[in-house]
C-alpha cells in the first residue's frame, strides 16, 4: 500500500501551503521599479513645491556665494509672507530678460522692497534716505542709480559683487510672480556651510535727492 493511501480525503490541506499558492510572490523587479517610481514621484513633488539645489555659475554674488558653491533653495516660506530685505532669491527672468534671449534663473540679494525709495549715490546705497550698512560686500558700487520708487509686487534686487553684476539697476524690477525662492543654506563646498540671507543695518540718514 503506497503512502498516499493512509492520507485522509477530508483533511484539510496545510494551511501554509495554501497560502503560498493563494498568494504568490511578487517579482523583485517589479517591487524595484514600484519603489523607484514612488521615489521619483516624491521627489518630483518636493522640488516643485518645497524645495530645489542650485548651484552657482557666476562670480556675481563674492564675496557671499563662490562659483560652483551649492545652496538649497526653500520655496514654501514665500507663499505665506513677503520677502525682505537682505533676502538671498532665485528667480526667473523677467521680461525684459525674456527679450534678451535669457532663460537660465538668476539669484540675488534684494534690496527695495514694495513702496521703498531706493538710490545708489557716490558708493552708498540709501533705502528712504537711510543709508544701508552692508558688510557681505567687498567693494562699494561705482555707479549712480535711481531714485526710484518699488512699485506693488515687485522688488529691487542686487548682486553682493557690485560692479560685476548684471541686476536691477540694469534692467528693473523683479515681479513677485518670477520668485523661485529664497536662498537658505549653503551645503557645499563643506568649509563654507551656512545660511546666507543677511539683513542689511541702516548706517545714517539723509534726504533723498528729489
Amino acid at each position: 500500500m503506497t503512502e498516499n493511501s493512509n492520507l485522509d480525503p477530508n483533511q484539510e490541506p496545510n494551511q501554509s501551503q495554501t497560502k503560498d499558492e493563494q498568494q504568490p510572490q511578487e517579482n523583485p523587479w517589479v517591487e524595484t521599479i514600484k519603489t523607484l517610481v514612488t521615489a521619483g514621484i516624491l521627489a518630483i513633488g518636493i522640488r516643485t513645491f518645497v524645495a530645489e539645489a542650485r548651484y552657482i555659475p557666476s562670480e556675481s554674488m563674492l564675496p557671499t556665494l563662490e562659483i560652483n558653491d551649492r545652496l538649497i533653495i526653500e520655496k514654501v516660506s514665500y507663499r505665506f509672507k513677503d520677502p525682505k530685505r537682505g533676502d538671498v532669491v532665485v528667480f526667473y527672468p523677467t521680461e525684459v530678460l525674456e527679450q534678451q534671449n535669457y532663460t537660465d534663473a538668476f539669484i540675488k540679494r534684494v534690496i527695495g522692497i514694495p513702496g521703498d525709495v531706493v538710490e545708489v549715490n557716490s558708493g552708498r546705497v540709501y533705502v528712504n534716505g537711510n543709508q544701508l550698512e552692508e558688510d557681505y560686500i567687498n567693494e562699494a558700487p561705482d555707479y549712480d542709480y535711481g531714485p526710484v520708487t518699488i512699485p506693488e509686487d515687485h522688488y529691487l534686487v542686487l548682486g553682493d559683487n557690485r560692479n560685476n553684476s548684471y541686476d536691477s539697476h540694469y534692467w528693473g524690477f523683479v515681479p513677485r510672480e518670477k520668485l523661485v525662492g529664497k536662498a537658505f543654506v549653503r551645503f557645499w563646498p563643506f568649509n563654507r556651510v551656512g545660511t546666507l540671507s543677511e539683513e542689511p543695518q541702516f548706517a545714517d540718514e539723509r534726504p533723498v535727492t528729489p
